[in-house]
């Protein structure tokens, strides 16, 4: 039986995905997490913005988001180290115990920016977390998913939910 992982050799060893041969298009993926925060914790916000101890959640979160991005390969092991175009990491409270976070991450190369942006996600919703636990440690990190991907062999759009 043919194994179908690209990260899977013939010998089921792992390898990195060889990429020399690809052509280089434009790449765009969006991901999004959303995440609970609670009634306690939104009553707090004022314009959009909570500011605590640590400073200003979001634009905490938004550049965290962006860092994890640039650090993508050095945390998940078959990534390749990428020079990443545009990041554009969006936080908008969606009720009042909910925020949606929509990370964009763009490149021109031979590989695609999926994981960037689950990262960028991941990691801004983590900070949203770690700035906000004072005031609660009941906020859940809901769903991170993979809205969008265009360029290279196949476009996406992922509208399911997790």
């Amino acid at each position: 039986m043919d194994n179908k992982f690209s990260h899977i050799d013939k010998d089921n060893q792992p390898k990195m995905v060889n990429v020399g041969t690809k052509k280089v298009t434009k790449r765009k993926a969006t991901a999004e997490a959303l995440m609970f925060l609670g009634h306690e914790i939104i009553a707090h916000f004022k314009d959009d913005e909570l500011t605590t101890k640590k400073g200003p959640v979001f634009q905490t979160a938004i550049i965290a988001g962006i860092q994890a991005v640039k650090r993508t390969s050095d945390v998940i092991p078959m990534c390749h180290p990428l020079l990443i175009d545009g990041i554009d990491i969006k936080i908008k409270v969606i009720d009042d115990a909910n925020i949606n976070i929509r990370c964009t991450v763009s490149i021109e190369g031979k590989t695609g920016v999926e994981m960037e942006a689950l990262t960028g996600a991941s990691v801004a919703a983590l900070t949203v977390y770690d700035m906000c636990k004072a005031l609660s440690q009941k906020m859940v990190i809901k769903e991170v998913k993979l809205l969008e991907k265009t360029g290279g062999k196949s476009d996406i759009k992922n509208t399911t939910a997790v």
